[in-house]
Formats: structure tokens, sequence, C-alpha cells
């Protein structure tokens, strides 16, 4: 499928439904358009599922293949499978949530989509139950960092920090901690500046759970220092620093 980054902006799910449905109609007029279209119908769904219309996004799904995902085209397999679960998930079905996540990487390995792959995984870790997230996360982790591609192995970084929360949850602040530095090293790799400071914030956050007050105050700090040098705003750095304060 082509890639839909351009289309997604997952703070404004009703915006993409609509790029992405403007998009799906407009792929029938390109060469192999029919199989595009439906492909960028399960983003659709996933928007769908996003402004919690679930039944509407089942529909979408329904519509592609007669809801029926086993056998098909290898990708659209797997996306149908995954979005599904994803519509499951977000409706509160967990069980039938993590069958559908579990299908869905099983698909994704045998036709070689590593991403995919590496995306239903992740699904899968944050339907299990709490006592085994940590196992989950870690093969996860384990499984990108062994896939040729560049777009599955930067999945590191968001399996990390999942992985750090589900430390931190569970009050194990150091094993959390260890977890958001991988994370913070991993957005370094990527070079995505946003996300960047987002991880800087959670090893700041991390280290006043520990008690490493002075630490923690200088990360939020040069976060505060260089938000203000690009004109932007972040109450979370804001609570931290008044927290770090008091």
């Amino acid at each position: 499928m082509r890639d839909v980054s351009d289309l997604w902006d997952f703070s404004d799910p009703a915006g993409s439904l609509a790029r992405l449905r403007a998009a799906a109609e407009a792929a029938m007029d390109s060469p192999g358009g029919a199989d595009e279209r439906r492909l960028l119908r399960t983003q659709v769904a996933r928007a769908l599922g996003l402004l919690e219309r679930f039944e509407e996004g089942h529909t979408v799904l329904d519509g592609l293949v007669d809801g029926v995902h086993h056998d098909l085209p290898s990708e659209l397999g797997v996306r149908m499978a995954l979005e599904r679960g994803r519509l499951r998930r977000s409706a509160g079905e967990d069980a039938p949530a993590l069958a559908l996540f579990t299908e869905a990487a099983g698909l994704a390995r045998a036709a070689g989509l590593e991403e995919l792959e590496i995306d239903a995984l992740h699904m899968v870790c944050l339907v299990l139950p709490v006592d085994e997230q940590v196992a989950a996360h870690e093969a996860a982790i384990a499984r990108a960092a062994a896939c040729g591609s560049p777009a599955a192995r930067a999945w590191d970084a968001s399996l990390l920090n999942n992985l750090g929360m589900v430390h931190a949850d569970a009050g194990d602040h150091r094993a959390a901690l260890g977890c958001f530095e991988r994370a913070l090293a991993a957005r370094v790799r990527l070079g995505d500046d946003d996300r960047t400071r987002v991880a800087r914030w959670m090893v700041g956050w991390s280290l006043r759970l520990l008690g490493r007050d002075a630490e923690a105050r200088a990360v939020q700090e040069a976060l505060r220092a260089e938000l203000d040098a690009l004109g932007l705003d972040d109450p979370y750095v804001d609570e931290e620093l008044a927290l770090l304060r008091s």
C-alpha cells in the first residue's frame, strides 16, 4: 500500500477520515486502483474506530470482501485482521482483539510483511493480561531488532516506551527508567525531534519518581529552554518543573 503517513494525523481522526476517504475514491482512477482502494479503506475503518464509530468501521471492512480476511491477497488480509482487531480493542473487547492481532502477526510474518508484523505484535502486547505484558514486549522488541526492514526496526522506540510504562504501572521505576533511556536512544537514532522531546520527558519523569530530583530538573529545564527557543508550549514540562520546585 502507498505510504499514507501524509494522510494520517492521529490527533485529528475526523480530518484523517476525510483525507483517507478521498484518497480511496481517487485510487480508482489509477492502475490497480481497486486493490489500492481496498487497502486504503482499511485505514478508513481505523479512523472510524478512533472516532468510536465502531459499527461503521466493521461495515467498511465487511464491504471489502464480505468480511472474510482468510486467504486474501496477503497485505489486505493482514490489514483487515489488524484493523478489525483495533476496532474490537477500542470497543473494550480485548479477547477477540487479541485473537485478531495474533492472526495478523502470523499472516504478516508468513507474507514477509515485517512492519505490519511488528505493528500487530505491538497491539498483542497492549491487550494481553498485565502479567504477560513484560515478556510479550521483550519478545516483540527482539523480533523488531531481527527484522531487515528499517520501518519494522523503528518500532523499537514505541515498544520500549510501552514496556517502560508497564514497569512504571507496576511501581518498578528503576526498570522503567532503563526502558525510557533505551527508547530515547532509539528516538535519537530515528531523528524525530518531537518524539525525541517526549522521550526525554519520559526519562525526566522517571527520574523524579526515583527521587533523583536534580537530574530530573536538569532534563525538564533543558526541554523548557528548547521549547522556548522554538516558541512552543508543553504543559507537561511545566507541570514537572512545578512539582520539582515545590
